[in-house]
C-alpha cells in the first residue's frame, strides 16, 4: 500500500506498455532521498506519472531553475542584448571555479553563474521583477526583501507541477516574451541529444539555514511530441546528493522508454 499511496500513475498507453511495472518508489528508495517527480508525456499514447503527489503541489525555492525565466527577463529588459554579449567577471573568487571568468548568456546558464544573475536582478529592480513574475504567474510571485536573492532565499517558491506548466508554455512559445527570445533560451537549455531526441533541462540547488533543495526540470523532445519532467529532492548531504537530481529522472525516463 505504501507504493500506491506515494505514487500516482496515470497510464495513457497501449495495454502492452501499461503492463510494464514502474519501479519509481524503488528508485527513490535506492537513492535514499525524499522528493517528488512529475512526468507529463504529451505524445499520443504517452505515459504520465506523479511520484509523491502531495509534494508535487508543494512550493519550494526554484534556485537556479529560475535562470530560465530570469534570462528571458534580462533579454526583454535589454540588460542582455543577445547570447554573444560578454559580461566581465567581477574579480571576486568563488568556490565554483567556472564562475571565476567572463560570462555570456550561454555560459551563465551552463555553469549557473549566480553572481551574474544577481547583478542583472539589481539592474532590473524590484518593480520590474515583480511585474514579470506576475505576467508569468510564476509560483507564489514573491520577491521578498532582497532583489538579488529572492529565488534562493525562500521568498520566491514554485511547485513541481507549476514548473511543468511553465515549461509547457515555453515549449509552445506562449510565455509573455518575444518568440525569438523563447527559442534562444530553449536552445541554451540543450543538455544532450540522441538520434531521435533532444534533452533540454536546467538544474538547481538552493540552500537556506533550514533546508537544502535540489531540482532538475525540463523536457525530452521526441519526434511524436515532448515529455516534460520536474524533480525536486531534499539534499541533507549536500554535494553527496547533487548527482541524484539527474540520476533519478534519467532512470525513470529510461524505464518509460523516453531516453535510450
Amino acid at each position: 500500500m505504501k507504493f500506491l499511496t506515494s505514487l500516482l500513475i496515470t497510464l495513457l498507453t497501449t495495454p502492452a506498455h501499461a503492463n510494464s511495472e514502474l519501479e519509481v518508489e524503488k528508485i527513490f528508495a535506492a537513492a535514499n532521498v525524499e522528493g517528488t517527480l512529475v512526468v507529463r508525456d504529451r505524445r499520443p499514447n504517452g505515459q504520465s506519472l506523479v511520484y509523491n503527489e502531495s509534494r508535487a503541489n508543494k512550493r519550494y525555492m526554484p534556485a537556479s531553475t529560475f535562470k530560465i525565466a530570469h534570462a528571458l527577463i534580462a533579454l526583454d529588459t535589454g540588460i542582455v542584448n543577445d547570447e554573444f554579449q560578454v559580461f566581465p567577471w567581477d574579480g571576486k573568487k568563488r568556490t565554483i571555479t567556472s564562475w571565476n571568468q567572463d560570462q555570456d548568456l550561454r555560459s551563465s546558464i551552463r555553469v549557473s553563474a549566480l553572481w551574474l544573475y544577481q547583478q542583472w536582478a539589481e539592474k532590473i529592480g524590484v518593480e520590474k521583477e515583480q511585474k514579470y513574475l506576475e505576467l508569468m504567474a510564476y509560483g507564489n510571485t514573491t520577491i521578498g526583501k532582497d532583489v538579488s536573492k529572492f529565488w534562493i532565499d525562500d521568498s520566491l517558491k514554485i511547485s513541481a507541477n507549476e514548473q511543468i506548466g511553465f515549461l509547457e508554455k515555453l515549449y509552445k512559445n506562449q510565455l509573455p516574451f518575444d518568440v525569438a527570445d523563447q527559442r534562444l533560451i530553449k536552445d541554451l537549455m540543450v543538455n544532450e541529444a540522441g538520434y531521435e531526441w533532444i534533452l533540454r533541462a536546467k538544474s538547481g540547488w538552493g540552500v537556506t539555514p533550514h533546508k537544502s533543495i535540489g531540482w532538475w526540470v525540463g523536457w525530452v523532445e521526441k519526434k511524436d511530441g515532448p515529455v516534460f519532467f520536474a524533480l525536486n529532492i531534499d539534499m541533507p548531504n549536500g554535494i553527496e546528493d547533487a548527482s541524484k537530481r539527474k540520476s533519478i529522472p534519467r532512470k525513470v525516463l529510461k524505464e518509460l522508454g523516453v531516453l535510450d
